[in-house]
């Protein structure tokens, strides 16, 4: 079973046991359980083919537990400007919350 969630207007695919990266959650800590209110597709396997939500499927959930607070490597970011002696670097690290899904509910 796999599921589409909404999480602050990014959308990710999950299935129970998957573990994925979502935009920092300040204040969120190590072993907290979030809830996932807004599913988008509640997919099966076999018969059960699923819903489909205009726009989120009404009752589904998906439940997950925040494992860590995870940085990206560096992207440095470069600009230059060819013969004005104009040159600028610098630097962004993303921050993200590693959580685990727990169990898709509906």
């Amino acid at each position: 079973m796999y599921a589409v969630l909404d999480d602050r207007n990014q959308q990710y695919r999950v299935a129970a046991g998957d573990r994925i990266k979502i935009h920092l959650r300040k204040g969120s800590t190590e072993g907290e359980s979030l809830t996932f209110d807004k599913v988008c597709v509640v997919g099966g396997e076999g018969d059960n083919a699923g819903r489909v939500g205009t726009p989120f499927v009404d009752g589904a959930s998906v439940s997950a537990t925040v494992v860590r607070n995870v940085k990206d490597p560096k992207v440095i970011i470069g600009h230059f400007r060819r013969r004005k002696n104009s040159r600028k670097r610098n630097g962004f690290r993303a921050q993200y919350t590693m959580v685990q899904i727990d169990a898709i509910n509906g």
